[in-house]
């Protein structure tokens, strides 16, 4: 049974007595049909935006996208988007449609909607209003295109990666017929802009199911990271791997948490493998500096996707050190957090874990050491000990105030103390540090006199 929120009864009330039709629609009936609880709701009506201005007259109103016949009306604190039914005309660049016209039939509404799931409305006089087999197809687990999906995909090509998504996320089987018109549609995803492909692929990423969507689905992704095609098959060689690096990358996505900057790391950790791949003269394969050239990659794909630049600096460092071996202990884990912050260490672990899940059997035995490094990390940062020059007990004004000058001298001597504490030769003591900074001041070499 679908409950929608009183503010939503609210709106659809109001506009069934004012004498116009109103449902609510698109992914908040989607949602309610599977269990979820939706994070916003959208209503379709037969009322024209000024219509619909007038019956919400008492409450506050922006003019959303008035122009497509949208506007969003508060109620209650809650916002809710109001769109006239409308019937768009050709689309122009794979993505707008060049024009709208509204209509008061809902079928021709929902006609021109994405996939079956999204073309369901209801409210609760009509109850559910199904034209195209939504609710079948989200009992079946199925994505389908709403009429003939190689029309759909040629107006809006974005829809490609949103099936996409939406197969990550519920775990539905994409329809085979719409299968095929994504496949032959794939390449009109390079007009749509950067911004918007990105935002759907971090959603899939982020998906439940994305380790099965990203290997079944790898021709249709490669067509906005082509990067990837050059993994899929791509044989290792070696008997730490069971997976081709496609398919032990998309593991890896699923070992980790599904944020951005992990799942982004574990999809792009190894796709310079194919750059460095070399055999051996037994035949077993390697991949030297395989870390180095993911991680070029991975700044220049996520550079082309318009990524922020602190996800795509986290994201490339963390490629970057995938590879990189932790001895198991303070020292070590120290110089690591100081490098990239506790936080990015944590990540880090949680990389190396996938990876290391995403290997063979038998060579999966890695966990408990990184149980270790975590048990370690955490001890560390527990008892408040100093593993960076934010934790040193001085700073550059204690420097400056015994006699050292403004510049990189401050910058070398603070490294080396903070190094000094790190190994364990010094306490993290300002009166000691700040004498054995009087100590190096007498022996660093002084600069010439050039007056």
């Amino acid at each position: 049974m679908i409950k929608l929120p009183s503010q939503v009864n609210k709106a659809l009330t109001l506009l069934g007595e004012a004498g116009f039709e109103a449902y609510a629609v698109g992914g908040c009936i989607r949602d309610c049909l599977m269990g979820k609880f939706p994070s916003d709701y959208d209503v379709t009506t037969s009322a024209l935006p000024r219509e619909t201005e007038s019956v919400f007259s008492s409450y506050k109103v922006i003019e959303t996208g008035i122009k497509h016949g949208t506007v969003t009306v508060i109620i209650d604190d809650m916002p809710i988007e109001i769109t006239t039914y409308r019937v768009e005309g050709q689309y122009f660049d794979c993505r707008h449609p060049g024009s709208i016209r509204f209509t008061r039939s809902l079928r021709e509404d929902v006609a021109r909607r994405d996939f079956t799931m999204n073309a369901v409305a209801f409210a609760p006089g009509a109850g559910i209003v199904d034209y195209f087999g939504g609710t079948e197809d989200i009992e079946a687990g199925v994505i389908r295109c709403v009429g003939n999906p190689d029309r759909r995909f040629k107006e809006d090509a974005l829809r490609i990666m949103r099936a996409l998504r939406f197969a990550s996320v519920t775990g539905f089987e994409i329809e085979e017929k719409t299968l095929w018109a994504m496949e032959d549609n794939k390449k009109l995803l390079q007009e749509i802009s950067a911004e918007r492909v990105r935002d759907e692929l971090v959603k899939l990423l982020c998906g439940r199911h994305a380790e099965k969507c990203i290997v079944e689905n790898a021709d249709i992704i490669g067509a906005v990271i082509p990067e990837i095609l050059y993994m899929k098959g791509f044989r290792q060689c070696n008997p730490h791997h069971v997976y081709d690096v496609l398919t032990h990358s998309a593991v890896a996505v699923g070992a980790v948490d599904a944020t951005p900057v992990l799942r982004l790391a574990a999809l792009f950790h190894d796709i310079g493998k194919p750059k460095c791949f070399s055999l051996d003269n037994e035949g077993v394969g390697h991949f030297f500096g395989h870390a180095s050239i993911s991680a070029e990659l991975t700044e220049k794909i996520m550079s082309r996707l318009k990524f922020d630049n602190d996800t795509k600096q986290k994201v490339t460092e963390l490629v970057r050190l995938h590879d990189l071996q932790i001895e198991l202990s303070e020292k070590a884990v120290k110089r690591v957090m100081n490098k990239i912050s506790p936080e990015m260490f944590f990540d880090l672990l949680q990389l190396k874990r996938a990876d290391n899940l995403a290997q063979s059997p038998e060579y999966r035995s890695r966990q408990r050491y990184y149980d270790e490094l975590e048990s370690i990390a955490k001890e560390i940062i527990e008892k408040e000990e100093c593993f960076s020059l934010r934790d040193l007990a001085i700073d550059g004004n204690d420097l400056i105030t015994i006699g050292f000058t403004q510049g990189k001298e401050i910058g070398k001597v603070l490294a080396m103390l903070l190094e000094e504490v790190i190994e364990g030769r010094f306490p993290n003591d300002r009166k000691k540090l700040i004498n054995e900074a009087c100590r190096l001041n007498k022996i660093l070499p002084k600069k010439p006199d050039t007056r």
